[in-house]
């Protein structure tokens, strides 16, 4: 994958996540924020905050949550971005730490 493929893979991703966060986010549990090509989710209770960000030179999404760098990587037979120490992809991985921060499920 070259520079400009991952540029447009990985914003295509984070709209994606921001669509579904912003979606999700209606019932005031949490923030999100897209903003210079990063997404930020903001918790007020418990307080936290998460950040998702595209890492041009490794090619890869990286996510901060729960005091973790997570690293995802493009695997082309899933079409995502997908972290491979769980198999998860980008939105699964981040429907989790929502969930773990809130203590309740959360949908995206």
């Amino acid at each position: 994958m070259d520079d400009q493929e991952f540029k447009r893979r990985a914003d295509e991703s984070l709209n994606a996540l921001y669509k579904k966060l912003a979606a999700a986010s209606d019932d005031g549990e949490f923030e999100v924020d897209f903003n210079s090509g990063a997404l930020a989710i903001e918790f007020e209770e418990p307080p936290g905050k998460f950040v998702i960000s595209p890492n041009a030179p490794v090619r890869q999404i990286w996510v901060s949550a729960h005091s973790k760098s997570f690293k995802l990587d493009w695997d082309p037979v899933r079409n995502e971005f997908v972290w491979p120490g769980a198999n998860q992809t980008l939105p699964e991985l981040i429907q989790d730490a929502i969930a773990k921060q809130l203590g309740e499920e959360v949908s995206l």
